[in-house]
C-alpha cells in the first residue's frame, strides 16, 4: 500500500503542476492513448471506429491468461456515443471462452471544451465470472478472482451497471483526465468505487505534414488507476492498484496502435498486464454504406 499511495501523490502532484503552469491552447487532433482512463474526446456524429485490444497478464500468483475484447464504437450524435465490447479469455492449461458483452454510452453536456470537460458514461455489463478484462478496477477485485477454475466461473453470471464521471482537461499538448467509478452488480452486493487517471502528450504539434514516423504521430503519457472500496467502505486498504505508461502510434491512415507495460501495485494486484491495442476510424459509416451499395 505504501507504493500504490506514493504513486498516487506523485500522478496528482503532478496534475497541479501542470494546471498551474499551462495555458489552455487548441485541442491537438492526435487521440490520447489511454486503455483504461477516458477523456472527453468523443467520436464523430456518423463515424465507425472498430477496436480490438489484447492484454497478457500473471504473475503474483496468477495464472497466466489473455483476455481480449473487439469494440464498435460509433458517434450517434455530437454529444452522444454509444460502443459495443464483445469478450473472451484464454487461460494457461484451462480453456478459451467467450466471456460476455457490454453495453457503453457516453454523454457530452457542453460542445464546447472548457478548462475541465465533464462527460457522464454508463454501461450496463452481462459477463460471467470468467471475464478477465481488467478495464476498470472497483471495490475489492484482486488477483483471487481471477484465479477461479474456467469451468466454474463460467456459471457464474454478473449483470452490472457502471457508472463514471469523466473530467478532461487540455493544456496545450498535455491532457489530464481524472474518473471517478461506481458499479453495482444488479443480482446482489454494494456499490463498488474505484478510479483512474491519466497524464499525457502529444510528442509534437501538428503541422499537416503528411508522414507516418515523424513525432506528431506519438503521443505518450501514464495511467494510474485501482480500486477504492465499497458502500460504507472507501478505502484504499486492500485493494488492487495499477500503474502503467502508455504509447500511441497513429497512422496517416486512420488506423492507432497503442501499447502499455503495466505493474500492480498491491499485493491484491496481477503482477504485470501487457495491454496491445489496433483500432480503425470509417468516417462518414452512412456514406461508405451507400457507395458501396451502388458498386454493388
Amino acid at each position: 500500500m505504501v507504493k500504490a499511495r506514493l504513486a498516487l501523490m506523485v500522478c496528482v502532484s503532478a496534475l497541479g503542476t501542470l494546471g498551474a503552469t499551462a495555458s489552455a491552447q487548441e485541442h491537438e487532433p492526435i487521440r490520447v492513448p489511454y486503455f483504461v482512463t477516458y477523456d472527453d474526446y468523443l467520436e464523430e456524429m456518423g463515424a465507425l471506429e472498430i477496436g480490438n485490444v489484447s492484454t497478457p497478464g500473471q504473475g503474483n500468483g496468477v495464472n497466466s491468461f489473455v483476455s481480449n475484447f473487439t469494440e464498435f464504437e460509433y458517434g450517434a450524435t455530437k454529444w452522444w456515443t454509444t460502443e459495443l465490447y464483445i469478450d473472451w479469455q484464454h487461460t494457461r492449461k484451462e480453456s478459451s471462452l467467450f466471456t460476455g458483452v457490454r453495453f457503453e454510452n457516453r454523454f457530452r453536456p457542453w460542445s464546447a471544451s472548457h478548462r475541465i470537460t465533464p462527460v457522464l458514461y454508463v454501461e450496463y455489463e452481462h459477463l460471467n465470472g470468467a471475464d478477465k478484462i481488467l478495464k476498470e478496477i472497483v471495490g475489492f477485485e484482486g488477483k483471487e478472482d481471477l484465479n477461479v477454475p474456467n469451468h466454474d466461473a463460467r456459471h457464474e453470471h454478473e449483470r452490472e451497471i457502471e457508472t463514471k464521471l469523466i473530467l478532461s482537461s487540455d493544456i496545450g499538448r498535455w491532457n489530464v483526465s481524472e474518473n471517478l467509478i461506481g458499479a453495482k452488480n444488479l443480482n446482489q452486493g454494494r456499490w463498488e468505487f474505484g478510479y483512474a487517471v491519466g497524464v499525457s502528450r502529444a510528442l509534437a504539434a501538428t503541422n499537416g505534414r503528411q508522414c507516418t514516423f515523424c513525432a506528431e504521430r506519438f503521443a505518450a503519457g501514464v495511467e494510474l488507476y485501482g480500486g477504492l472500496g465499497e458502500w460504507g467502505d472507501v478505502t484504499l486498504s486492500g485493494t488492487s492498484q495499477y500503474i502503467a505508461p502508455v504509447l500511441l502510434w497513429a497512422l496517416p491512415n486512420d488506423t492507432s496502435i497503442s501499447i502499455s507495460p503495466g505493474w500492480g501495485l498491491t499485493d491484491q494486484s496481477v503482477g504485470w498486464l501487457f495491454r496491445i491495442g489496433v483500432s480503425h476510424e470509417i468516417d462518414d459509416l452512412g456514406h461508405q454504406l451507400k457507395s458501396l451499395f451502388r458498386r454493388h
